[in-house]
């Protein structure tokens, strides 16, 4: 059966949230190291955003590599970059072919020359593209972030351009790195682990949560679209009551 069939063209999350998890596992289980598995999972990051931006979604973010992904040896650390700078470039035909605009979020100035090079580099070559946004999760954490957020908030009262009475919910969206995505209305998880792990902590606030025991270099299109149509099949509800929902409809 075709699931893309299953799928109602009316009710398609706005933006999904990922977090590619299990390369090392699937890996070991063929008996090689973790870099194997990173190198490896380029297929699932292609058809994620293919079935992404097929099916309407208009923003995608993927968790590429965390703040704390930094206390990894150093050999993989500098692997993932590499294989960051060399995946950036194999897909620019992806990107072309999917209209997709590639953006970026975290402490960017910490990655490699190398690697901030190439990414503003394709950040520029697809500012024009329209279809869908990729954001690349890149020594990222929430925490770090939401404390970014304050600290940049309370200047602006320091310096009176900004008034505490007037710190509300846009303010602080509009100071997150994400200022300019939609809230995050489904976050996908492989590999069978059911944690945030300090992924968009304020922009899930009331996101659905799809965790999947599939590990990431397996996922695929038809895996994705499990996730759409589990998120298609939930109720919604945003603290109301099920008659309160069915109401507003």
């Amino acid at each position: 059966m075709n699931k893309r069939l299953l799928i109602s063209s009316d009710n398609i999350p706005k933006h999904v949230a990922v977090i590619m998890d299990g390369n090392g596992r699937w890996a070991k289980g063929k008996g090689m190291n973790r870099i194997f598995g990173h190198k490896n999972a380029l297929t699932a990051v292609r058809e994620t955003i293919e079935a992404a931006a097929e099916l309407g979604t208009e923003a995608i973010t993927l968790y590429a590599f965390s703040t704390e992904n930094w206390n990894r040896p150093k050999i993989e650390i500098n692997a993932l970059m590499s294989l960051l700078i060399s995946s950036l470039n194999k897909e620019s035909i992806t990107f072309k072919e999917n209209d997709v605009r590639v953006n970026a979020i975290g402490n960017i100035k910490s990655l490699p020359n190398s690697a901030q090079k190439t990414l503003k580099q394709v950040i520029k070559e697809t500012q024009n593209n329209k279809k869908i946004v990729l954001t690349l999760a890149l020594s990222y954490g929430a925490r770090e972030e939401i404390i970014n957020t304050i600290k940049n908030i309370s200047k602006k009262v320091v310096n009176n351009d900004l008034t505490i009475e007037e710190i509300d919910e846009k303010i602080i969206n509009n100071h997150l790195y994400t200022f300019n995505l939609p809230d995050v209305d489904l976050m996908i998880r492989t590999s069978g682990e059911q944690r945030i792990s300090n992924f968009l902590l304020w922009q899930m606030a009331y996101a659905e949560l799809y965790f999947t025991s599939i590990l990431w270099p397996d996922f695929r299109k038809e895996h994705f679209y499990d996730a759409i149509i589990e998120y298609q099949n939930r109720e919604r509800r945003f603290g109301k009551t099920s008659e309160q929902t069915i109401q507003a409809e």
